[in-house]
């Protein structure tokens, strides 16, 4: 191969690796199918195809691939020049050359036909038909990435030429691009219908509809393992918050507390670890409180998974305020945020007895 090609093909694949979505380009259909052919796995497209953590792989379907043929490689015919003035003599040599093609094709004798088609191509570059007749003949011939380049130059003449979606989808089917086959094939249909069309399309959709189906169970296994993830996200998230929570309480000791804002960190921490929460009140100067604060001790340690908090109203004297609290000492039992049993006075007896009822699980 020569070191021209060689460059042009490494600048080719390094447009590839920079911009994976690249090898989807329309003009690189031949380049893709080929690798296809070895086995290769395609990037989606992130235009058409949709993000899959799983790449859908057409090999993967039971596609009926019998038509299939190995991609063409050879050099690009050559093209008119789109720009060139054309006279009525060189459009009457054109159709000459044409005419000599078809003459070709009945015989057989394609690639003497393909010769005439280029003569006449390049006498009258701005003929639609002419490039989607070469195309049609390429056809025949198993060139499909040949015959795909003159059908999109046929269709550039002439957007609504019939012939040019009917080959380019035929050449697509051969290449196994059947979603794109299917779309041109249905394009030519509406156009121009004739049967070459309807023994297509039969070949093609039910390979089409396999396709969809398969993204679709991969598009249901995807939105599975997202919502998987996001459920296990959400597990993690509530478990930090649980052990933020547990790292904020003191097991089997006594709390104290000297704000509204530490205790409600307090009680929040309480909440989500499920946990029952005691809030005393006391003051240094209360008798009562002095015989009971050994006792609410104890019960701590004896009671290490519910929250003993402790309150001086003289030193937080807001936090009383806000639980309207009357006289010391005053116990309240709080469950999940919520306030659901209260002692007033001394009482060890029913203090402990209302600790073990409102510990236990709801």
């Amino acid at each position: 191969m020569e070191s021209g090609k060689i460059l042009e093909l490494r600048q080719l694949i390094e447009a590839c690796k920079s911009n994976p979505s690249f090898i989807h380009d329309p003009s690189l259909s031949f380049f893709k199918s080929y690798l296809l052919s070895l086995g290769a796995r395609i990037p989606p497209n992130p235009k058409t195809e949709p993000v899959d953590v799983d790449d859908i792989v057409e090999s993967d379907i039971d596609l009926d691939d019998s038509d299939l043929v190995e991609p063409d490689n050879d050099p690009p015919l050559k093209m008119g020049d789109p720009n060139a003035q054309v006279t009525p003599d060189m459009i009457d040599a054109a159709q000459l050359a044409k005419s000599r093609a078809i003459d070709y094709i009945s015989q057989n004798k394609l690639d003497q036909a393909v010769e005439q088609l280029t003569e006449a191509i390049l006498l009258n570059p701005h003929s639609a038909i002419l490039y989607a007749t070469r195309a049609s003949v390429l056809l025949k011939l198993k060139k499909p990435n040949a015959a795909v380049r003159d059908a999109d130059t046929a269709l550039k003449i002439n957007q609504d030429s019939a012939k040019g979606y009917k080959v380019r989808g035929m050449a697509r089917a051969m290449l196994g691009l059947w979603e794109e086959a299917a779309s041109d094939l249905h394009v030519a249909s509406k156009l121009d219908y004739d049967e070459d069309i309807g023994m297509a399309l039969k070949k093609v959709e039910p390979n089409v509809r396999k396709i969809e189906d398969h993204r679709r169970k991969y598009e249901r296994l995807r939105k599975h393992k997202e919502e998987k993830r996001a459920e296990l996200k959400k597990q993690e998230a509530a478990e930090a918050q649980v052990q933020e929570a547990l790292s904020a309480l003191k097991d089997g000791q006594v709390i104290g507390i000297h704000s509204a804002i530490e205790l409600e960190k307090k009680l929040n921490a309480a909440s989500k670890t499920s946990r029952l929460a005691i809030l005393y009140f006391t003051a240094a100067w209360c008798g009562p409180c002095r015989f009971i604060s050994p006792v609410y001790t104890n019960l701590a340690g004896k009671y290490p998974k519910v929250v003993f908090l402790k309150v001086d109203i003289d030193e937080a004297a807001d936090v009383a305020a806000r639980w309207n609290v009357t006289s010391v000492p005053t116990f309240f039992f709080i469950k999940n945020g919520r306030e659901v049993d209260s002692v007033v006075g001394a009482d060890n007896n029913a203090l402990e007895r209302k600790i073990a009822q409102h510990a236990s699980p709801l």
